[in-house]
């Protein structure tokens, strides 16, 4: 039977009544200490306003036994919270952080004593400048809307060129992220706009569309972050990546024209290039060439003269010696050299009167034969 049936004596719970626990305090006078049976009875009451059915049937250990363990849970969610593996909680006392806890179960005073935030440090998030892919994530394929406010930027060079990247970008400091920036997103993507808006000011058109892509990304992250950290935003820029970079709509046709007629230019100007490279090579061997005949035609003509001016200062020494036999001898050389390819009649004019002198026609003949075939 539950408790809160049971009587005790004829006198009711207090005085000098029974109960389960026997006579109560002497003295049964205003003053005297509820029983143990009064306490439950009250507390089965409250958990009948509180349980719907009023928790009937029940007996009022197993109703006092809930009790406890529902204030023991209320307690329990009241003074932890739990920090899962993607996220740091940053514990606020009275509205000022004073702590941050990793991943786990934690305490913490009740509301408002203490409030806890749990921002995602690690989950990676994207900002899209220029453009609008309507899913804001990794998954750019379909969809994407221009933003031409946005996207359209003045190069070095006073050319428009269209400029759709992201961001991706996470928390480096969970506390200056939550209490040093009122809207994160809105100022990484502010910063984002600004730093490309200032990289591409300083650079041309043509470089920007071809080989510095890669180039223009490094600076603006590095000029990002630079600017990030002067804020305090606690946020790291983990890549900057273009997405589009072309002209403008309007003119994108008179500039591929422009582009034709420069990759033109540039293949005739390779192409004279490769034409020189073969031409001055072939030249300058060719001048070389010259250069060496003419040091070989001069060393032989000094060394030529040289060895002619050794030999007539030998003759002249030998004619010094001997005048009359060197001057004999040089003459005898001299006719030898003059008249031995010659044909030669000899006359002797101490022969007599008797000899007729005669002239012979064939070796005339020859020599003129020889003189038409040589013409």
């Amino acid at each position: 039977m539950p408790w809160s049936n049971q009587s005790g004596g004829g006198g009711g719970r207090r005085g000098g009544g029974g109960g389960p626990w026997g006579q109560g305090p002497s003295g049964g006078g205003p003053h005297h200490q509820p029983d143990l049976e009064e306490i439950l009875k009250r507390s089965q009451d409250k958990i009948k306003q509180v349980i719907p059915g009023g928790g009937s049937g029940l007996p009022g250990s197993l109703v006092f036994l809930i009790a406890v363990f529902v204030a023991a849970a209320l307690a329990f969610y009241a003074f932890t919270f739990r920090v899962n593996a993607d996220e740091l909680g940053i514990v606020m006392f009275f509205g000022k952080p004073t702590r941050a806890e990793p991943p786990g179960l934690h305490f913490r005073l009740p509301y408002p004593i203490e409030e806890v935030r749990l921002p995602k440090v690690t989950q990676q998030r994207i900002i899209e400048v220029g453009m609008r892919s309507g899913s804001g994530t990794r998954g750019f394929g379909g969809g994407l809307r221009d933003v031409p406010e946005e996207s359209l930027i003045l190069t070095g060079d006073e050319n428009i060129v269209d400029v759709d990247f992201v961001v991706f970008w996470r928390i480096k400091d969970a506390r200056d992220y939550l209490f040093n920036i009122q809207n994160p997103e809105v100022t990484v993507k502010e910063v984002a706009e600004s730093a490309m808006r200032e990289v591409i000011g300083q650079s041309n058109i043509q470089p920007i569309l071809t080989e510095a892509r890669q180039k223009t990304e490094q600076a603006v992250q590095k000029l990002m972050q630079s600017l990030l950290d002067a804020y305090g935003a606690g946020v790291r820029v983990d890549q900057v990546q273009l997405q589009k970079v072309d002209p403008p709509t309007q003119v994108i046709d008179a500039f591929r024209d422009v582009q034709a007629a420069r990759a033109d230019m540039e293949r005739l100007q390779n192409e004279a290039f490769a034409y020189a490279n073969r031409v001055v090579p072939e030249a300058r061997g060719e001048a070389e060439r010259i250069l060496q005949g003419a040091k070989a035609y001069k060393e032989q003509s000094v060394a030529d003269a040289n060895g002619q001016t050794a030999r007539f200062l030998k003759v002249y020494e030998e004619y010094k010696k001997a005048p009359d036999v060197t001057r004999k001898r040089m003459y005898l050389e001299t006719m030898e050299r003059v008249l031995g390819g010659t044909d030669k009649i000899i006359l002797d004019s101490k022969a007599g009167q008797g000899v007729v002198p005669f002239l012979p026609l064939d070796p005339a003949q020859k020599r003129k034969d020889k003189e038409k075939d040589k013409e």
